[in-house]
């Protein structure tokens, strides 16, 4: 599958479909290939149902201001990209707005998978 993206728009955002207990949201995620996993903003997982105060594990996050703890949480389902992954574990933390996008993509969401990043052509390719 190819996906086509602006070269020349910085970040490569992606709508990212994520489903939780009691509800379902699209959410924009910057697809990051230095992130080892993938990385939602609180408040969208809390509002689709996910309790961050039950999460059994957290997890150290190096982030530009120094270093974070982040609540793991397993997803039922996030879809993107036409791909759907079920039961992920992804990090819970706050990004601030000035991100300009709900998560972060991370290489954990394309295990399996062969992606390549043709940015002359702004094209993704997943197979």
């Amino acid at each position: 599958m190819i996906y086509r993206f602006d070269p020349g728009g910085g970040l490569i955002v992606v709508a990212v479909e994520i489903d939780g207990p009691t509800g379902s949201a699209v959410v924009r995620m910057a697809l990051d290939t230095g992130a080892t996993r993938t990385l939602v903003n609180s408040p969208l997982l809390v509002a689709a149902g996910y309790d961050l105060a039950l999460a059994e594990d957290r997890i150290e996050v190096t982030t530009g201001s120094g270093i974070e703890y982040a609540a793991k949480v397993e997803l039922s389902k996030v879809t993107a990209l036409g791909m759907k992954r079920y039961e992920l574990p992804v990090l819970a933390h706050t990004l601030p707005p000035s991100a300009g996008v709900d998560g972060l993509l991370g290489i954990d969401f394309f295990a399996d998978r062969k992606l390549a990043i043709d940015f002359g052509r702004g094209e993704l390719e997943i197979s």
